[in-house]
């Protein structure tokens, strides 16, 4: 079996995540120097931490229980976190498309730096299975 497609242990979320926080504070003097809105900065970085909060959330509520509805529950809200993103960033653009841009890319280079670090860590991660079960709770 190619080594792509063998299920792996969910990678730890945290690092990522700093990852994603540094790049939005380096975006900001970026910003700054350049003349970009800096208001487009806020509502990227706030779309961000709020998609990860949310994130943070569901994975909360998908580790607590194990019946259906809970993974409905957490399939809607992950499903529902892209959206909204997205519906927010279509307002501010449709009112302002420069601003709507600066938060657009603002988000998008965030999340490029979190999502990218996770997939790092979930290939270079460990298999799933029952031996991997054993080594985590023992």
């Amino acid at each position: 079996m190619p080594a792509w497609t063998e299920p792996r242990v969910a990678p730890p979320t945290l690092l990522p995540t700093i990852a994603g926080t540094v790049v939005l504070v380096i975006a900001l003097p970026l910003f700054l120097l350049a003349g970009w809105p800096v208001k487009g900065w806020a509502i990227g970085a706030f779309l961000w931490l709020a998609s990860e909060v949310l994130g943070l959330v569901v994975t909360r509520l998908r580790s607590r229980t194990g019946n259906l509805a809970a993974a409905g529950v957490a399939g809607f809200l992950m499903l529902f976190r892209a959206i909204a993103v997205m519906v927010v960033v279509f307002i501010v653009a449709v009112t302002d498309k420069w601003l709507g841009l600066a938060a657009a890319l603002t988000y998008a280079a965030a999340y490029s730096a979190a999502f990218g670090l996770q997939l790092v860590a979930y290939y270079t991660g460990p298999k799933a299975g029952p031996e991997t079960k054993a080594r985590v709770h023992a």
